[in-house]
C-alpha cells in the first residue's frame, strides 16, 4: 500500500508544517488561583490550555506585544520632547503644528514600542 505525502507526515509526527506539540507542563493551583486563571482565559476568548501556553511563551520571550502601556508612555515622551524643545528655544507652536505633531506621534508610537520591545527581548 502506498502512502500519500500527508499520511507520511502525520506518521512522522509533523503537524501541517510545524513541530508536534507533545510535551506537557503542569502545576498545582489553589481553587482561587485556578478560578482566576479561568477568568483570565475566558476574558481573552481562549481555551484555558491555549491561554496558559501563550502566557508562558510570552514570558520566556520577554515581551508583551499586546500591552499598550509602552506605546502610550513613548507617545507622551515624544510629545513632551517635541513640544518642550521649541518652547525652551523661545519658539511658538501653532495649533496646526501641534495637531500635526499629535498625528505623527499617534502613527509612530506603536512602531517605536515594537522596536524597543524587540531589542529588549534580544538582550
Amino acid at each position: 500500500m502506498l502512502l500519500n505525502h500527508s499520511e507520511i507526515d502525520r506518521r512522522k509526527g509533523a503537524v501541517r508544517g510545524r513541530e508536534s506539540r507533545n510535551q506537557s507542563l503542569n502545576t498545582k493551583l489553589t481553587r482561587t488561583e485556578f478560578a482566576a486563571v479561568e477568568v483570565a482565559a475566558a476574558a481573552h476568548g481562549c481555551a484555558l490550555g491555549e491561554w496558559v501556553r501563550d502566557v508562558i511563551l510570552r514570558e520566556i520571550r520577554g515581551a508583551s506585544p499586546a500591552d499598550p502601556s509602552l506605546a502610550e508612555i513613548l507617545g507622551v515622551r515624544l510629545l513632551l520632547v517635541n513640544v518642550l524643545r521649541p518652547l525652551a528655544a523661545g519658539q511658538r507652536i501653532t495649533p496646526e503644528a501641534f495637531d500635526k505633531l499629535l498625528d505623527e506621534i499617534s502613527e509612530a508610537k506603536h512602531a517605536l514600542a515594537g522596536k524597543l520591545a524587540a531589542s529588549a527581548g534580544r538582550k
